[in-house]
């Protein structure tokens, strides 16, 4: 970065050692800014940045400030006036010219009779620092030479937004009030904590002499936050993501907080309700992902992908009575990218809307080819069902492939009845009512499947393959339970992931009425579905 030239005494010119003045300037806690004769911001310390938003230079002074007249500034003399952003943020401002027509701005915080400059800058709802003060807090903390090492805990809550959208905003305002409250009670006196917006918080932790400091304090946080709340007579459980860095050899605020929010992602990433703290390959991790991202969205466009079909088969018959749709992604450079490395990142970035109506709209019309009442399962993500388009795609496919509705078969994990029960029960019950027919798969794994299948027919419950892998009492009693259930309650129960005869044998025993697995058929292509289907039985 190129500051401009600024005249400095002989002898500290000369002093061994100096720093230089960019060093300087970047360690300042409030913002300095330097303009052109036009009044365009050639130079911002990184207290400027972090106040403005990020990157500002070549923005002219007017987008930063109301009613800034660069014209009445003295080009001999310095000159100080009051400034106030677009978002009423005023600050005393000290404008001194240079020899080459720029100007040096050196901005603080002005405070007014009543300290309504500091008021802007605490969040009205929880009484926390907002971004602009919490910044300035951190790089003043990080140019304190000799001072105390300081760690930034980036915090985001987990399932916030279901509380908003099932009892409302004004629930959710009280809830951020006691989280809040709960944090700071959390930290020690002399910690900052923040709020930088929507359900979003940080801390700036002090006195951190070494990693095991930091990661108490996270630690807390995550047993603190995720304690039950009674609000209003509602009884709710939410929990936190924490990233945490650590000082170090980081000498920018924005490069710390920075770290923080990789760091959280990474919280985030593996599985949430966790802390974690960053680390330098985080960097390369999130370059990784963003590469991906743009194959994902090009593998989308160019039409990289392709469906594989698993057979599975009906036990009192001993025959293929339909195919689950598998998605297969071949990348021009990388090869075959298995689904478990791509289709959280789509998740995540809600690309799985898009690349879930090609799935839909390709196995209905390939499977409309296929002989007979041959069934093809389809798996549909949560963020489908949140997208309120998944019933209008379902019967565009079959509309458009000719496909009878009964011979589809739409897969949900218990993920999307989690998120959002009543407006996907809603959904399952149209999609039964046009004769598609429904299954929960995974059965088994997560707390509330009983309870779902209360609220839903199901046709089919999908044994996750970990009670078929198992072969020990247990996994056997689960077999046994579910497959009772279903029984009395009308619905087809598939074993899944069976590889060996043995497992085969002891789910025939558990009267299971489907089975789906290497053994009796491995994914193939949609151009080998017809020879599979013609050749003969095997034992």
């Amino acid at each position: 970065m190129d500051v401009p030239t600024l005249s400095a005494p002989p002898a500290a010119a000369n002093a061994p050692d100096a720093p230089s003045f960019e060093r300087i300037l970047q360690n300042l806690s409030h913002p300095v800014l330097t303009l052109s004769a036009e009044g365009n911001v050639t130079y911002a310390n990184a207290a400027a940045e972090a106040s403005f938003g990020g990157w500002i230079i070549g923005l002219n002074i007017r987008d930063l400030f109301c009613g800034f007249v660069l014209s009445r500034m003295s080009a001999t003399q310095g000159s100080s006036t009051v400034l106030t952003t677009k978002r009423d943020l005023s600050y005393d401002a000290l404008l001194t010219p240079l020899s080459d027509g720029q100007f040096v701005v050196d901005l603080r915080l002005s405070a007014g009779p009543e300290g309504g400059t500091i008021a802007a800058e605490v969040d009205d709802l929880t009484g926390l620092a907002k971004r602009n003060i919490f910044m300035a807090q951190l790089a003043g903390a990080l140019a304190k030479s000799g001072g105390s090492p300081v760690a930034v805990h980036c915090l985001d809550l987990d399932r916030f937004k279901m509380v908003n959208d099932t009892l409302g905003h004004g629930i959710g305002d009280l809830l951020l009030k006691k989280v809040a409250d709960r944090l700071t009670n959390a930290c020690r006196k002399g910690d900052v904590v923040g709020r930088l917006g929507g359900d979003e918080f940080v801390v700036l932790q002090h006195g951190v002499d070494e990693p095991a400091d930091a990661e108490k304090l996270a630690s807390r946080i995550v047993d603190l936050v995720g304690r039950t709340y009674v609000l209003s007579g509602h009884t709710i459980n939410i929990g936190v993501s924490v990233g945490v860095a650590l000082g170090g050899d980081v000498a920018q605020a924005r490069d710390m907080l920075r770290n923080g929010d990789l760091a959280l992602y990474e919280a985030k990433r593996a599985g949430r309700g966790r802390y974690r703290l960053f680390e330098a390959g985080m960097d390369d991790l999130l370059h990784k992902r963003r590469e991906m991202e743009i194959d994902l969205r090009r593998a989308l466009a160019l039409k990289q992908f392709e469906l594989n079909y698993q057979p599975f088969l009906d036990l009192k018959s001993d025959t293929c009575i339909g195919f689950e749709a598998l998605l297969r992604w071949t990348h021009p450079v990388k090869g075959n990218i298995p689904p478990l490395d791509f289709i959280s990142l789509a998740e995540e970035n809600g690309l799985i809307v898009k690349i879930g109506e090609w799935v839909l709209r390709t196995a209905c019309r390939e499977a409309a080819s296929w002989p007979g009442e041959m069934i093809v399962a389809v798996n549909v993500s949560p963020l489908q069902f949140k997208a309120d388009t998944l019933l209008e795609t379902v019967s565009s496919a079959l509309e458009r492939s000719g496909l009878p509705a009964h011979r589809l078969e739409i897969e949900i994990t218990e993920g999307a009845l989690l998120d959002d029960t009543d407006n996907v029960l809603k959904t399952l019950i149209a999609l039964r009512d046009i004769g598609v027919k429904i299954s929960m798969d995974d059965f088994g794994t997560g707390y509330s499947s009983l309870s779902y299948l209360q609220k839903f027919p199901f046709n089919k419950i999908k044994i996750d393959r970990s009670f078929v892998a198992c072969a020990n009492a247990d996994s056997e009693a689960i077999l046994r339970a579910v497959a009772g259930l279903g029984t009395s309650l009308g619905m087809a129960i598939t074993a899944e992931g069976v590889e060996t005869a043995d497992q085969l044998a002891r789910i025939r025993q558990e009267r299971c009425t489907h089975v789906q697995g290497y053994l009796t058929g491995r994914p193939m292509a949609a151009n080998l579905v017809a020879a599979f289907l013609t050749q003969p039985p095997t034992d």
